[in-house]
């Protein structure tokens, strides 16, 4: 059926309007000429009705028969139509026949066939009624006019025709392109759905509508690609990092079901492997936990909050750690830190940053941890002095299981960055890194909320 196309339908309603506006326009111009043309004869009548009726009034009968007969024998007006009757029906004088059947009410206008001097003809007519029984009628022959509209409906109906033919081949034309454009993104997905993820929208380069709808397509299949690209290295770094502490547990508890010779042999090799798979257990929830933010599950919980008591927790917490490690942590923490947010997803970010700074700290060396209110943004920075993350790995330290260089020889899963950036995210705010000259320093920024 081809009204199940949406080109078609697109077509037809095209059409339709177009012709409707062509109807519209036709009608209104077809009333408003001949609609001008008819007044201005029915006030030329009122006028040499109103003219005449003065003239009995002023001179009585013998004055209007002459001004009756001055019209109808002079040439200022060819298209005038008089008649005079008296009380008798009789013809006092005039330039018509007869008097035309059908005239019965004074103050209408009738519009018929008449013959003048002998001449068949069409007038616009009007009856005013005089004392003592006289009838006079005055009118205007309107031939010219009925040819005018002759003329016209002719006109109007070649105009609306040519309307009718320019709208069908505009329905055919935009239906045209219509199909192109459809058919471009159809063949487009059709090949990505069979597998070519490379495949993109060809875009016309005009800048019109269809464009900006490719351009939205592409960009959706740019992050569609990304995704897929970041799922498969997901994929491969689950794979990578969980396959050696799998192995270790099972070596262990291989190696303790052939070699133990004592139970508290065995309890401790199964004690080891079960903290290899705790720590497997650990990646596993990060992940979830991840997901879980970046789905923005976790938005039915914000709640107007202050950071400044957090992170004055947090900083009571860590110093005594960061005096373990004989590293200096030095804290600047304004107040009120206003937010709209979930404190312990927030508490649960700035805890990573504080752990990796003291992880990649060498002793005797300063980390920063301060935090403070700037034009409407909560700024919250941990730097430190370890080696920091190259400028080339910056872009790709927040993806899940990256690890640069420095960081390749240290526990962890590669996860903590990842956390960090989705908890910014989910807040609307971001997690910036930066060089710390030498160490790295990191911002995380989220719009300030009145508590």
């Amino acid at each position: 059926m081809l009204l199940r196309s949406a080109g078609v339908r697109f077509a037809l309603v095209y059409a339709a309007v177009f012709g409707l506006s062509a109807f519209v326009l036709a009608v209104a111009l077809w009333y408003s000429t001949l609609g001008l043309l008819q007044r201005q004869v029915q006030s030329a009548i009122r006028n040499d009705s109103q003219t005449l009726l003065e003239h009995e009034q002023l001179g009585g009968l013998p004055s209007l028969e002459a001004a009756i007969h001055d019209r109808v024998t002079g040439s200022s007006d060819p298209d005038g139509i008089y008649l005079l009757l008296d009380a008798s029906g009789n013809i006092l004088t005039g330039n018509l026949d007869q008097w035309p059947s059908g005239l019965t009410q004074d103050d209408v206008w009738y519009e018929l066939p008449v013959r003048r001097q002998g001449v068949s003809s069409v007038a616009l007519l009007k009856v005013e009624k005089m004392p003592g029984g006289l009838q006079l009628l005055v009118g205007r022959d309107v031939r010219a006019r009925l040819q005018l509209r002759n003329v016209l409906r002719a006109g109007l109906a070649w105009a609306v025709s040519l309307m009718i033919a320019l709208g069908i081949f505009g329905a055919v034309l935009i239906r045209s392109l219509f199909r192109r454009t459809i058919r471009n993104i159809s063949v487009t997905t059709g090949a990505i759905a069979r597998g070519d993820i490379t495949r993109r929208v060809a875009i016309g380069g005009i800048g019109d509508e269809f464009d900006e709808l490719a351009l939205t397509i592409n960009e959706m299949l740019d992050r569609i690609s990304r995704l897929m690209d970041g799922v498969k290295q997901v994929s491969n770094a689950i794979a990578h990092d969980l396959r050696t502490p799998v192995t270790r547990a099972r070596t262990r508890l291989e190696d303790a079901a052939l070699n133990a010779n004592t139970k508290a042999e065995m309890e401790a090799a199964i004690d080891r492997a079960i903290q290899d798979l705790d720590g497997i257990m650990a990646v596993f929830e990060a992940l979830l936990r991840i997901s879980e933010i970046e789905a923005g599950s976790r938005r039915a919980a914000f709640a107007p909050i202050d950071l400044a008591p957090v992170l004055t927790d947090l900083d009571e917490l860590y110093h005594a750690v960061a005096e373990e490690k004989q590293i200096v942590l030095r804290t600047d923490i304004e107040a009120p830190l206003p937010v709209l947010g979930d404190r312990e997803l927030i508490q649960q970010a700035v805890v990573n940053l504080l752990d990796n700074a003291l992880k990649f700290s060498p002793p005797q060396t300063i980390i920063g941890f301060s935090a403070w209110l700037a034009e409407g943004v909560v700024q919250i920075v941990v730097a430190d002095r370890g080696p920091g993350i190259a400028e080339k790995d910056r872009a790709r330290a927040t993806e899940r299981f990256y690890r640069g260089e420095a960081a390749r020889n240290t526990a962890g899963s590669g996860l903590g960055l990842s956390l960090v950036m989705a908890v910014a995210q989910l807040h609307n705010g971001m997690l910036h890194l930066q060089d710390n000259h030498p160490g790295l320093r990191a911002v995380i920024s989220i719009p300030a909320k009145k508590v």
